[in-house]
């Protein structure tokens, strides 16, 4: 069930309903929630879902266990457990097979012939974000910075509430169970930003996102060397905008959904295509991960207190494994190589521009850079091989001639880019003054036909691309 299909259609109204229907019987209605996002969640696979529970029980025992001890050794090795399970898990139904692969590859470079077992288990939707999200429980527990969860109904809601369950954004224990701990009233402003949220995420996916990958990105990279320098061009700007509007719409969906139950997920994106270095890129694009690899990876390695060297290394070693979390390939390990350089560039121009002034030219120029550096790490995300990468890249700077891309494909990339790029400000206030001039009724009404209009016409529409991570 994606959000963007018929089934997410029929099944929040279900639930908005009996959620409204429980007010003021919070335990109720956090097992009306429980129970949903297990359904939710076992539409795609039922039997994953015993992965989801393991994780839960495990480390809600961790928890218990860990709150009732002053040993430093006993603490540390509960933590342990909770790490070995979770990452493990991630190991075993993710990167195995790619970790097999590339060892098979380096005993091959010295005569061997070693073969490792391989499995054909499916990848679980979603495990990379719940797996993160209970290790981020679990180790702050461990630092004494949140009290335990002495209730497991809530603390496997917290794991598994299904807006934010299969692809982020990834939750803090800390933000997220105080908002179960305490009785809440659905506000009817919270439903109507809720759905005007989950209406702009839906555009951004069906209008920008969908458009763009079927009229530009994928037959481009499927057979880069069929189209010219400027269509290659083109398709990767394009590239950058589908990413950008496949997950910031899923993320849109999921906080309006949360928002219309009363809760409040954390945001996910803050335009970062507007930024004038990667440093502040990664403050921009999918906050919660970066935020997650920066407290709980790069700082405890030591993050820039450590002097340069070992800077430069902390800052590769998270990017790198950020990258690899995406995906086991060694695209996503480049990619994430490739952005911990660029970090390392961001830090030392910072130093030297400190304290400078900078004019609104320098500001625009750095966005300029800033966006087609990030461009440019987005050929290495996208490819599917080596060989698709050495062919793009080949084509982009042949300087081949001919454009073929269609008027309307190029319509609508410039439009995903206008909305991107035009200033929020002014879009909120006309958000705004809309609100406060129309009824609650007549905008839920409005905003309930609009996303009924865009989800029935765009049935069986690709699914949102961070499923696959």
């Amino acid at each position: 069930m994606s959000f963007n299909s018929a089934e997410y259609l029929l099944f929040l109204p279900l639930v908005l309903i009996l959620h409204g229907l429980l007010e003021g019987r919070e335990n109720r209605r956090h097992w009306l929630l429980l129970v949903a996002s297990y359904g939710f969640y076992m539409s795609w696979n039922w039997r994953y879902a015993g992965l989801i529970a393991l994780s839960t029980l495990v480390d809600f025992w961790v928890g218990k266990r860990m709150s009732r001890s002053d040993s430093p050794s006993e603490r540390r090795l509960l933590l342990m457990l909770s790490l070995v399970l979770n990452l493990g898990m991630l190991a075993v139904f993710k990167y195995w097979g790619f970790f097999a692969g590339s060892a098979e590859s380096v005993f091959e470079l010295f005569g061997s012939n070693l073969s490792l077992p391989k499995h054909d288990l499916l990848l679980p939707v979603g495990i990379s974000f719940y797996t993160f999200q209970t290790l981020s429980y679990t180790i702050d527990l461990y630092r004494r910075q949140i009290d335990v969860e002495p209730s497991l109904t809530r603390f496997a809601l917290f794991v598994s509430f299904f807006p934010q369950l299969v692809a982020g954004p990834i939750v803090r224990a800390s933000d997220f169970l105080p908002q179960l701990r305490e009785e809440r009233s659905v506000r009817a402003d919270q439903v109507r930003r809720g759905m005007a949220r989950i209406f702009r995420g839906l555009i951004k996916k069906i209008v920008f996102a969908d458009i763009l990958a079927v009229a530009l990105v994928d037959p481009m990279f499927a057979s880069p060397g069929d189209y010219g320098s400027l269509d290659l061009l083109l398709g990767l700007y394009a590239y950058a905008f589908q990413i950008y509007g496949d997950f910031s719409g899923y993320s849109d969906i999921a906080i309006g959904s949360a928002l219309c139950l009363g809760y409040e997920l954390p945001e996910n994106f803050n335009r970062p295509y507007l930024s004038q270095n990667v440093r502040e890129f990664w403050t921009r694009w999918h906050i919660s991960l970066s935020s997650w690899l920066r407290d709980y990876l790069y700082i405890p390695l030591g993050g820039n207190r450590v002097g340069p060297r070992r800077t430069a290394i902390n800052l590769m070693l998270t990017m790198g494994l950020g990258g690899l979390w995406h995906g086991a390939a060694w695209n996503f390990v480049l990619w994430g190589i490739y952005h911990g350089l660029l970090l390392m560039f961001a830090r030392s121009s910072d130093r030297h521009a400190e304290g400078q002034r900078d004019s609104t030219a320098t500001v625009l120029w750095r966005r300029i850079v800033c966006f087609h550096l990030v461009v440019g790490g987005w050929l290495l995300f996208r490819v599917n091989s080596l060989e698709n990468l050495a062919d793009y890249a080949t084509g982009l700077v042949s300087m081949r001639g001919g454009l073929q891309s269609s008027p309307l494909a190029i319509g609508v990339l410039a439009l995903a880019a206008l909305a991107h790029f035009f200033p929020k400000d002014v879009v909120d206030r006309w958000q705004e003054r809309g609100a406060s001039s129309t009824p609650a009724w007549l905008q839920g009404a409005a905003y309930a036909a609009l996303i009924v209009l865009f989800v029935g016409a765009t049935l069986d529409t690709a699914a949102f691309i961070y499923f696959q991570f």
